[in-house]
């Protein structure tokens, strides 16, 4: 009887030792996660939090022909949940955030969504939560109601062509590329068990998830051979030497990933971002970064990198692992700014040359 109860207690939930040891537990429905070092597992604080999370997400009967079903469905699709078609882990739990974020309106019938009142939804979000979340909730929006409207359940997309809210003019810019300088000051000051994963970021722009989680055998003497977990998309890149002298100084361990932590265990990416911050911390106190150093940083260094050297899109969208030139093209942007303004400043120098009035040497 007690362990039926117990299993009663945590019936739609996931609750597991991973490969590693660590307790790992997830909403099975919408893939919400516990911090399982927060709240250890069996416990009365565990216990509490899957009752809040179990509340939050109790399943209500949606009214026919409101957002709330529309939601419903979506949520329930393969477009949404199938691992290989639908949407990653961390994605399903970021539109999670905003379903609950519309909770309140979820009764509001379909036809009352018009791409005005969506716009007032954005601002309002604004006003509260800043341009970021803002921006994600029409984001949201627009493919819920694209799914809708594929189904018949809505005539058309009012989310579409609304415009972003701009980035606050006072932020730096996100994720922005590192320059030579600042790349060899990190190199210098870095540890020898995070040279690997750094030089991962660094010269095949991995992202920081993917490069810390990349087993052994992912990479060989030819080179890596990988997925971007985020897209799916295959990495395939040749073994040269900044990366292979990097694995080399490398401390020897014993965990399945390429990179591990002091005491030999895979890095987790707390763990890592934890230590990170404090070199960029002695850096930026130092002079030898400026504010607004990011990992992701590294992946918008290697693409302008690639095409300042005149590398094409579909190029640099293999290297970086896009689905997309598109991203290939946004990453790379400065690059193609700088180009653009190095010869137009270039023009105008010979410009001003032109306009330049000779001198008159006075006669005696």
């Amino acid at each position: 009887m007690k362990k039926e109860r117990r299993r009663n207690k945590y019936k739609g939930w996931q609750i597991f030792r991973d490969r590693y040891g660590k307790w790992r537990a997830y909403h099975r429905k919408t893939g919400e996660k516990i911090d399982c070092d927060k709240f250890e597992p069996f416990t009365l604080a565990f216990d509490m939090e899957v009752h809040r999370i179990n509340e939050l997400h109790k399943e209500k009967q949606a009214k026919p022909g409101t957002l709330g079903m529309l939601i419903k469905r979506y949520r329930a699709s393969d477009e949404f949940l199938d691992p290989e078609i639908g949407k990653a882990k961390r994605t399903q739990s970021d539109y999670q955030r905003v379903f609950d974020y519309l909770q309140p309106i979820e009764d509001i019938p379909l036809e009352w969504f018009t791409t005005a009142r969506i716009v007032m939804l954005r601002d309002k979000a604004y006003k509260k939560l800043k341009w970021r979340w803002a921006n994600y909730v029409v984001t949201v929006l627009f493919v819920l109601f694209k799914w809708g409207k594929l189904r018949d359940y809505v005539k058309n997309n009012p989310a579409a062509e609304i415009p972003p809210i701009p980035r606050p003019k006072s932020l730096l810019d996100a994720n922005r590329p590192w320059t030579d300088a600042e790349r060899e000051a990190v190199l210098a000051a870095l540890p020898p068990h995070m040279f690997p994963p750094i030089a991962l970021m660094m010269h095949y722009a991995l992202d920081p998830q993917d490069a810390l989680a990349l087993p052994k055998t992912a990479i060989s003497s030819a080179g890596i051979d990988t997925r971007r977990h985020k897209t799916g998309e295959p990495v395939y890149l040749p073994l040269f030497e900044p990366v292979a002298d990097a694995l080399a100084r490398a401390p020897m361990h014993n965990a399945i990933t390429l990179c591990a932590n002091s005491r030999g265990k895979p890095w987790t990416y707390n763990g890592f971002s934890t230590n990170w911050h404090k070199i960029k911390k002695k850096l930026e106190d130092a002079g030898a970064v400026q504010p607004g150093l990011t990992l992701k940083g590294l992946r918008h260094t290697v693409a302008t990198i690639l095409r300042e050297m005149g590398k094409d899109y579909g190029t640099i969208q293999n290297v970086l692992g896009h689905k997309t030139e598109a991203m290939a093209r946004h990453y790379s942007k400065r690059a193609d700014k700088t180009k653009q303004t190095a010869a137009a400043v270039a023009d105008f120098g010979v410009e001003l040359n032109k306009r330049k009035t000779k001198v008159v040497k006075p006669t005696s």
